[in-house]
């Protein structure tokens, strides 16, 4: 299906952005409810499983762009339900490390079958999911690079 050239300007683009994002994310939603979590649960599930060393509640809160106190409630949550284990580090006594119960192993293997996002990430070819994956790379970037910004500024000298 061929489409009309469009010539989208800022507000188009955040505006189509914006709608992508929040209908991915209520599909995301709808798909983990059969699963028993929800989509935040699962990012943390899905960074703590990936992440190259093991995760700390810092990293996933810098990981997720939420504060950290959202992201020790959240923590708290899932230990509680039995999905993630909070252990002291041992060298440095004030971190805590976060790892994956076999409950939590199993919830982030039943959430990796999501069959709906998949399906919907397959309308586009290899070469435009490079390209989405580049331009989505840059534009978060530049977010953060705006945020980390923001963060340094102070009222007064």
């Amino acid at each position: 299906m061929k489409t009309a050239a469009a010539n989208y300007g800022n507000r188009e683009l955040w505006a189509l952005l914006s709608q992508a994002s929040i209908a991915l994310s209520r599909v995301a939603d709808n798909e983990l409810s059969k699963t028993g979590i929800s989509l935040m649960p699962a990012a943390v599930l899905f960074f703590v499983k990936n992440a190259k060393a093991p995760a700390t509640p810092a990293e996933i809160s810098r990981w997720l762009f939420r504060e950290p106190n959202t992201v020790s409630q959240l923590l708290t949550r899932m230990e509680k339900q039995g999905l993630i284990r909070k252990a002291k580090d041992l060298k440095r006594k004030n971190m805590v490390r976060i790892a994956l119960t076999e409950k939590g192993e199993e919830a982030y293997q039943k959430q990796t079958e999501m069959r709906v996002i998949s399906k919907i990430l397959s309308s586009i070819s290899p070469k435009e999911r490079d390209k989405l994956g580049s331009y989505l790379k840059k534009l978060r970037d530049e977010a953060i690079i705006e945020l980390d910004r923001r963060s340094r500024q102070l009222p007064y000298p």
